[in-house]
């Protein structure tokens, strides 16, 4: 069993242009840092000074508006600066540059990134029965990549619903991916209406009605 303490998952990008790719995401860029092309990182890795070693290349995930679309970046140095990770690209040079790429997702070919220990491919955790206390509460239908983490997308049994599930270790602490299993210890309310959602319902479709006045 696996903790997922970084969130950490696997995609396969298939290419027009060769055959299919795995990849790993490392990290996103969070926020521009000084004048000279350096930006803040939020990690999604736990061995960060080995994957932002001078040299690394990095697919980046924009939007296809964006002009850095279909482009990569390569690592220049990487350090931290006041317990925060900054992080410094050959494409780069100034703030204006680094501002322009903000919230871009990093991801980083798989075979340069093969044994990281909490990693997954989505194919593995689709088809994973959830577990609460022991109690199968549904399956993962697939799993969901935003930008401030991964979501898994679990369907409760036979109902025609989805509940999302953040894919962090304090609510999945563990994978079980040969025994088939992930177990999730939900905060109150993501799996089950809590006590009152009843009531609070009923009384906005069933007003009281007002008392009685006395009549004259």
């Amino acid at each position: 069993m696996v903790p997922a303490s970084a969130s950490t998952s696997r995609t396969t990008d298939v290419s027009a242009a060769g055959p299919a790719r795995t990849q790993l995401r490392v990290g996103r860029l969070v926020k521009a840092h000084g004048l000279k092309g350096a930006l803040k990182l939020e990690l999604y890795t736990d061995d960060p000074d080995r994957r932002f070693v001078p040299g690394a290349v990095f697919t980046l995930q924009v939007p296809e508006s964006s002009p850095w679309h279909g482009k990569t970046l390569t690592v220049r140095e990487f350090r931290w600066m006041n317990s925060h990770p900054v992080v410094f690209f050959e494409e780069l040079e100034d703030r204006s540059g680094a501002e322009s790429i903000v919230r871009a997702i990093l991801w980083i070919d798989d075979d340069a990134a093969s044994d990281e220990d909490d990693a997954w491919y989505d194919h593995q955790l689709v088809g994973l029965r959830v577990l609460r206390d022991g109690e199968e509460v549904g399956r993962v239908i697939r799993v969901e990549h935003l930008p401030a983490q991964d979501l898994l997308v679990v369907r409760p049994g036979s109902a025609d619903t989805e509940i999302l599930v953040p894919f962090v270790a304090a609510i999945v602490p563990e994978v079980d991916v040969a025994g088939g299993t992930v177990t999730v210890t939900p905060p109150p309310g993501l799996f089950e209406e809590l006590p009152g959602d009843e009531n609070e319902d009923a009384a906005e479709t069933d007003p009281v009605a007002p008392p009685e006045t006395a009549e004259d």
